[in-house]
């Protein structure tokens, strides 16, 4: 499946488009598609700590603009959002 992470606040710094397109196994869930957003700054950023603070601190919202936990499951090619923390919060 495709999802399509679309970037907000400072994780906007993670791409130089505000989105990032990642590849996911059939019902993977948000804490699968964290692990890959992990790999990424691994392979793209040196593992740069704060780029990985911001993705465990941030919240993570469906299509329909609803905040979704870790295990909700994408079964689907969609766009998720990722909304960090504002003001270090």
């Amino acid at each position: 499946m495709k999802v399509k992470l679309e970037l907000y606040g400072a994780s906007r710094d993670l791409s130089e488009k505000n989105f990032i397109e990642f590849n996911l196994d059939k019902k993977s869930s948000i804490k699968d598609l964290k692990k890959e957003i992990l790999n990424y700054v691994d392979n793209n950023f040196k593992g740069n700590d704060n780029f990985k603070k911001i993705i465990e601190s941030s919240s993570f919202c469906s299509e329909d603009n609803n905040i979704i936990s870790d295990n909700y499951l994408i079964n689907k090619d969609q766009k998720i959002g990722i909304i960090p923390p504002i003001g270090g919060g």
